[in-house]
């Protein structure tokens, strides 16, 4: 089944997994997006890795769509929402303002991130290291997802930092798209960043959030997303860690 947003069931919360990436959680009125990595363009020109200086700009452009469609009372950035803490000194003027106009429309909530970990400064919004919300079902917000024999894991969490990407056959084609992943009781959110590598889940970083049992991939296509089972999905012909190394 393709559709260009999807309704999803995560520890009883009804939310919408979004084609820009972005999950909507109607009942609590939030809009959750992860690993933005604002101004990674202007991070690698300065190690002297020449890239364009435009995904702050496209990052931004597709926020702006995503809270036009949704009108959030509040939003959540899962971690990494920038590359690193230096940000604020590279981003252009015009790029500040449009990120402070968009922190201070809606009640915004910083959660740190392993590139992210200080509050952002100058920004509307409370910074945390997690949070958890209930409407018509509970959920947990973290960067980085928990194994599930960890003792702080709990049903309902939604996180980042592992950029998820699934490979499928589709008729007579390799396919490999970012994707929403999950199971019922966890959700893990693609990379919303324009400049943002992806990680395969089939890939060994993700068996400890499943444990061998079978989950769900939505993949984001051009214009929809696109279902599949677990036991379609194929591994990377290159190793994951090459790929993270290059894109992430």
């Amino acid at each position: 089944m393709d559709e260009p947003q999807m309704a999803l069931v995560i520890n009883g919360a009804h939310v919408l997994a979004d084609i820009s990436g972005a999950l909507f959680w109607p009942a609590a009125e939030t809009l959750i997006v992860a690993d933005l990595h604002f101004e990674k363009g202007s991070a690698y020109a300065a190690r002297g890795v020449a890239l364009p200086p435009y995904d702050t700009a496209a990052t931004l452009t597709r926020l702006e769509a995503c809270m036009a469609k949704y009108r959030p009372k509040r939003v959540i950035s899962l971690g990494d929402a920038f590359h690193d803490d230096n940000w604020l000194s590279r981003m252009v003027a015009s790029d500040v303002e449009r990120l402070a106009g968009l922190a201070a429309s809606a009640a915004f909530v910083w959660i740190g991130g392993n590139h992210d970990p200080t509050p952002p400064s100058g920004l509307a919004g409370a910074a945390m290291p997690e949070m958890t919300l209930s409407a018509d079902g509970e959920l947990t917000f973290r960067h980085e997802p928990l194994a599930r024999g960890h003792a702080d894991f709990r049903a309902g969490e939604l996180a980042g930092h592992l950029h998820p990407c699934a490979r499928i056959r589709w008729r007579g084609r390799n396919l490999r798209r970012r994707c929403f992943v999950g199971d019922g009781t966890r959700l893990v959110l693609p990379a919303f960043g324009a400049l943002t590598g992806s990680l395969n889940v089939r890939d060994t970083a993700f068996e400890p959030l499943f444990d061998d049992r079978p989950f769900m991939v939505w993949m984001m296509g051009e214009n929809r997303l696109a279902a599949f089972p677990s036991g379609s999905l194929l591994p990377d012909t290159v190793s994951a860690q090459k790929i993270m190394q290059q894109h992430g």
